[in-house]
């Protein structure tokens, strides 16, 4: 699978569990995906692109709204950064403001 296979929802999906990852250990909050997620992972899981399974009741923090984990696998990794790339470079094409280096620069302003 590339970057370019993914579909947007598939890439915003896999930008949620990569967020998981980092952010609290692979732990994620199910409720915050829908039923197409889901089948997504599962689907994902089954081909070893990510690793997902329930985590042990006696193991969850109480309370708890992380009742899942997932392992992104090498691949998974790579893809997530493409897309964080690709998304920072769309955001910043279209920004609306400039540093205040660009806006002096650009008038040639000197202290």
């Amino acid at each position: 699978m590339t970057h370019e296979q993914m579909s947007r929802s598939e890439l915003s999906l896999l930008l949620f569990l990569e967020c998981a990852s980092v952010d609290y250990g692979g732990a994620v909050a199910v409720e915050r995906m829908n039923d197409d997620d889901i089948a997504s992972v599962e689907a994902w899981h089954e081909s070893g692109f990510v690793s997902w399974s329930r985590i042990a009741s006696d193991c969850l923090p109480l309370p708890s709204r992380r009742t899942y984990c997932c392992t992104l696998s090498e691949e998974a990794w790579s893809i997530a950064q493409a897309e964080r790339r690709a998304r920072y470079e769309r955001m910043a094409a279209s920004r609306s403001w400039f540093t205040t280096d660009e806006k002096r620069n650009a008038h040639n302003w000197v202290p």
